[in-house]
């Protein structure tokens, strides 16, 4: 990283980074070109290892992509403003947080494991746990996980 002074080296303070994010872009590999999707999503955290969690229709070019090749990116920001420098725009600055890494990603076939990522998911956009699912519910979507293999954050305010 160019900016090690902005860097987030700190294990929890990358998750609190990730907790304040509620968008996270997945890049998937498409031939001769990426193929990023912004999606909302969920995690777990393990000691130091992180799992995302997303949701997806239960067939198209996403799914298909992952079937032909399981290792993905992310990216994740927050916390924008715009810092004024007046009629200097030189002297203009742009605070943020940021999330990137990479892993392996994969869609989750058991039930019990949707049923559980879904929870993370819809606990990390509402702040709520105790939502309840029917086997219908659980069936009628895919879920996605990224076993996050690198991860790193940066920081400027």
């Amino acid at each position: 990283m160019r900016r090690s002074d902005r860097e987030i080296k700190d294990i929890n303070g990358l998750e609190e980074v990730i907790k304040k994010c509620k968008v996270c872009r997945v890049g998937l590999f498409d031939g001769d070109f990426p193929y990023v999707l912004p999606l909302n999503f969920g995690y777990s955290k393990t000691g130091d290892i992180f799992v995302l969690y997303f949701h997806s229709a239960v067939e198209g070019k996403k799914l298909d992509l992952i079937k032909e090749n399981p290792h993905a990116a992310f990216e994740m920001d927050c916390a924008h403003e715009l810092v004024s420098g007046g009629d200097d725009a030189c002297a203009y600055s742009y605070n943020f947080a940021s999330i990137m890494g990479n892993g392996a990603i994969s869609i989750i076939d058991d039930v019990k494991e949707k049923e559980l990522a879904l929870l993370k998911i819809m606990e990390h956009m509402t702040g709520r746990s105790n939502f309840v699912f029917s086997e219908g519910d659980i069936n009628s979507v895919a879920v996605l996980k990224i076993e996050v293999k690198g991860i790193s954050g940066k920081l400027h305010k």
